[in-house]
């Protein structure tokens, strides 16, 4: 192709691809599209072997079991409304703490996301919720808003997420070993929203007025009853999936069917599962894995022949020839992985651009466990970062009409920059996130 040698051709591979999302195209069809078409190109007849062994592979992929089966257990909880219990209980055991109902949102949300890594659910639930709670007590909107957009992205880091199954098929780093490094900065960045939240509204109780006395002075076996019969049991089935994996006693995809039964088991004890709602989950369970596989096989077609071509060789000189530090690339990796995340969602991000980075964390001598946990942190800032953040369209699209596009995004702007702390703490001590799998695997 005009004198290209192949790495050349792997090049105008990807730029190919970045300007056909642009245009709108559907993203699993290009990668196969354009892996199709470069690899016939460069191998002739062979490619057509290559895409039928890659999409196998992908099919019998053990890891990949485990998604449709989470997927499955975070709608089932997702429509068995088990959700508005949780956020009542932990609004009563919350009491008078100042931006209680907001501390109570992020609490939820993080609870939440143990069970589902479904960013657009979480949000919207949430939104649909605690939006019009925190807006009927007199919260400030953007507080608000803000508040819902960041705890429902939660869901991508704190595991079991699917996002992290995904990164680890592709990586080749164990599933368990990620979750378990994944736990610590999960809740380290849960808490610093909650801290926020807290430290704001006790300096300024205007943006959180204080609940009326008949909804904090509630008796104490009321909420114990209350956080006994929502949080303890919803607690324990995730706490009980999550230790099955970080103890070796079932393998993700054994404790994801495990989580899947005893999501049902929670529906039916609180009278809320029925036919139609296990067909909606199941209907909506096949869409997402549907998605997500086609996603996977496009995305290892493309890589295979994006590696075949030796597209990764010139990327790999060119950033040998700016002489970085191990620091420099992880700052300037984790800024192309920021501005890929305007225009793409996280499954093309991990699918195809992660590979692109491996060999050169080999390179830098820098672990994928590591560098694994920084992307799911800094994934967070693409469902939050205007212009193009889902998890503000996904509340406005369910905000009562006078809330703007503009207060979300000026709400969300904060814990943006949490995130990014929180990504600076985990990079300044790297044990908050290596700690607990050295512990548990050595």
């Amino acid at each position: 192709m005009f004198g290209l040698g192949n790495p050349e051709l792997g090049v105008v591979m990807l730029v190919l691809f970045i300007f056909f999302i642009m245009l709108g195209f559907p993203i699993a069809f290009t990668l196969m599209a354009l892996g199709v078409g470069f690899g016939y190109w460069a191998m002739g007849d062979t490619v057509f072997n290559l895409v039928v062994q890659r999409t196998y592979s992908v099919m019998a992929n053990d890891v990949l079991v485990s998604i449709p089966l989470f997927i499955f257990m975070g709608y089932i909880i997702e429509r068995a409304n088990i959700l508005d219990r949780l956020f009542h209980s932990i609004q009563l055991a919350l009491g008078n703490v100042p931006g209680s109902l907001a501390i109570a949102t992020l609490a939820t949300c993080a609870i939440f996301a143990t069970a589902t890594g479904i960013v657009g659910a979480v949000v919207t639930l949430m939104g649909l919720l605690a939006f019009p709670a925190m807006l009927r007590a007199g919260y400030d909107v953007k507080l608000s808003a803000g508040v819902v957009c960041a705890g429902g992205c939660l869901g991508i880091l704190i595991p079991p997420s699917v996002m992290l199954i995904l990164y680890g098929a592709t990586a080749g780093v164990s599933v368990p070993k990620l979750y378990a490094a994944a736990l610590f900065p999960g809740l380290l960045l849960a808490s610093l929203y909650m801290l926020y939240v807290l430290i704001r509204c006790w300096r300024d109780p205007s943006l959180a007025p204080k609940l009326p006395k008949e909804q904090t002075d509630v008796p104490w076996m009321a909420v114990a009853w209350a956080l006994a019969t929502s949080f303890f049991p919803l607690t324990i089935l995730i706490m009980s999936v999550l230790g099955a994996i970080f103890f070796g006693l079932a393998t993700p995809t054994e404790a994801a069917a495990i989580g899947s039964l005893g999501s049902l088991i929670l529906a039916a004890a609180y009278r809320s599962l029925s036919f139609t709602k296990v067909k909606e989950s199941v209907i909506l369970t096949a869409r997402t894995s549907a998605m997500v596989c086609w996603l996977f096989v496009g995305s290892f077609i493309f890589s295979s022949i994006f590696a075949i071509l030796g597209g990764h060789e010139p990327i790999k000189n060119l950033v040998t020839a700016l002489n970085l530090s191990p620091t420099m690339f992880l700052i300037v990796a984790q800024l192309i992985i920021f501005v890929l995340g305007w225009p793409l969602e996280w499954t093309e991000i991990i699918v195809i651009f992660v590979p692109i980075f491996l060999p050169l964390l080999e390179f830098f001598k820098i672990d994928p466990l590591f560098f694994g946990i920084l992307i799911a942190l800094n994934i967070q800032t693409s469902f939050l970062s205007p212009p193009v953040a889902m998890a503000p369209f996904y509340l406005k699209g369910i905000a009562p009409p006078h809330v703007t596009i503009n207060q979300i995004f000026s709400g969300v702007m904060p814990f943006l920059w949490i995130v990014l702390v929180a990504m600076v703490l985990v990079y300044v001590f790297p044990g908050i996130a290596l700690w607990l799998p050295k512990y548990l695997y050595g």
